[in-house]
């Protein structure tokens, strides 16, 4: 059995998802080496997952993407079974297992949609709208994932989190 490992003792490689013409992953392992790889489908996304394990990274954090959004279990399901504390903007991908989630309330952000899209329909130009940016920021934390990958969370850090998934 491995020892536990402590969140924010370590210094954590990094992974980061974006979408250019590729959903693109660049990786950071522990010595700052960036890595760039590619993943537009299902499988890529696996050998992604395996590239990381290889590439020795030592955590994954995942943009906001579209293609993403609609790959949260999947992401979590890869994250937990190569052991990689992994964190994504949305609730849900914690709720499917992955590690923790940091981001914007997506409940109020649907809120502001249709408040926008009522005001435009009444005939305000979209140009006059303010821009909207979330002021309500949500951290959940999946205990259960973090007990099974060895990871000790502090209790400043629990104490901080909207929800804790135990």
């Amino acid at each position: 059995m491995r020892a536990a490992r402590h969140v924010g003792e370590r210094r954590l490689g990094l992974a980061e998802w974006k979408h250019l013409v590729h959903h693109r992953l660049h990786a950071v392992d522990g010595d700052r080496v960036g890595h760039r790889l590619q993943a537009s489908n299902e499988r890529e996304i696996d050998d992604a997952f395996a590239s990381l394990v290889r590439l020795r990274a030592s955590a994954l954090v995942i943009s906001p993407d579209v293609y993403f959004n609609t790959r949260i279990e999947q992401l979590a399901a890869l994250a937990l079974r190569q052991a990689m504390p992994t964190i994504y903007q949305f609730r849900a991908f914690a709720v499917a297992g992955g590690l923790m989630s940091y981001g914007g309330d997506l409940t109020e952000s649907y809120r502001h949609v249709g408040l926008y899209a009522g005001r435009i329909l009444k005939g305000t130009e979209p140009a006059g709208l303010p821009v909207y940016q979330a002021t309500k920021v949500e951290l959940i934390i999946n205990l259960k994932t973090a007990k099974t990958l060895g990871l000790d969370v502090p209790p400043t850090l629990l104490a901080r989190a909207d929800e804790v998934i135990e």
